[in-house]
């Protein structure tokens, strides 16, 4: 699935009107015209373009985000799959900072457990068992998901191809491992200004967020380019995702976790010594 046809200008193509709505801030149509609404293949394929794209210009891979894991996400959207995407260090805030006033075309915000690999997960059998061994500690984390896709109108070919409709991530404290939380059982409030907009838990999250890692685990390795330690892998939504507008705070807390926050400023000047 890695490998890109020679002469595919309909992944080309796709890939173009991406950076251009990326570049120029301003959503596009669909590219589902250009390579089909769940052609597995072409999605990618025009992912996997972005990457390298991104990778020739300096950015560094941190980890993975998993996409369309909540039923309550995937009726959101009209798709019924999972997906996934490619974090990179500069999609990093930290806790409790700013997402820069303009970056992003039309956000919304999403709760989710993220796991930080202590071992690759790249030979041998990858079953539930070594999922869990794999997992140095969890954390809470805000997934800022975007899509330069006009209104949001994707499919599952769409948003596959924008990198998993991806922007920026959050990770909060503290860190815990498996031994001391289990994911499944954790609930999740999403709060903006204090007042609750979204609610979860894990088992929300295919039913089992160390499932989700284990579906991304064989999915990774199946694409040739396997789980690393070190890594950062945003599990999925444990709850429907929340638009994002200029003046927000978001504060998440996950249970037997901890929580995590991120300010969407009102202006460029806002906040700059908070």
């Amino acid at each position: 699935m890695n490998e890109i046809p020679p002469g595919d200008e309909a992944v080309a193509e796709a890939a173009r009107r991406l950076l251009r709505a990326a570049a120029d801030r301003v959503p596009c149509p669909p590219v589902r015209d250009l390579i089909g609404r769940d052609d597995v293949r072409a999605a990618y394929a025009v992912q996997e373009l972005l990457t390298a794209r991104r990778l020739a210009a300096g950015g560094r891979v941190t980890g993975r985000k998993i996409g369309l894991t909540s039923p309550s996400v995937q009726r959101q959207l009209g798709v019924h799959q999972p997906d996934f995407g490619v974090l990179f260090a500069d999609m990093s805030v930290e806790d409790g900072g700013q997402v820069p006033a303009g970056e992003l075309l039309q956000p919304k915000v999403e709760a989710e457990i993220a796991f930080v690999l202590g071992a690759d997960l790249a030979e041998g059998p990858l079953d539930d068992a070594r999922i869990r061994q794999a997992v140095a500690h969890a954390v809470p984390a805000l997934e800022i998901v975007d899509s330069r896709i006009a209104g949001w109108d994707i499919s599952f070919g769409d948003t596959v191809a924008d990198n998993g409709s991806s922007a920026l991530y959050v990770l909060g404290a503290p860190a815990r491992p498996l031994s001391e939380f289990e994911p499944v059982e954790a609930g999740m409030v999403l709060e903006r200004h204090g007042e609750r907009v979204s609610r979860g838990d894990g088992a929300a999250c295919l039913g089992d967020p160390l499932r989700a890692l284990g579906w991304l685990a064989r999915t990774a390795r199946e694409f040739g380019d396997p789980l690393r330690a070190g890594q950062v892998v945003l599990s999925g939504a444990l709850g429907p995702m929340v638009p994002a507008v200029a003046g927000d705070v978001f504060t998440a807390t996950i249970g037997g976790l901890g929580s995590v926050s991120v300010r969407f400023p009102a202006s460029r000047d806002e906040g700059v010594s908070a």
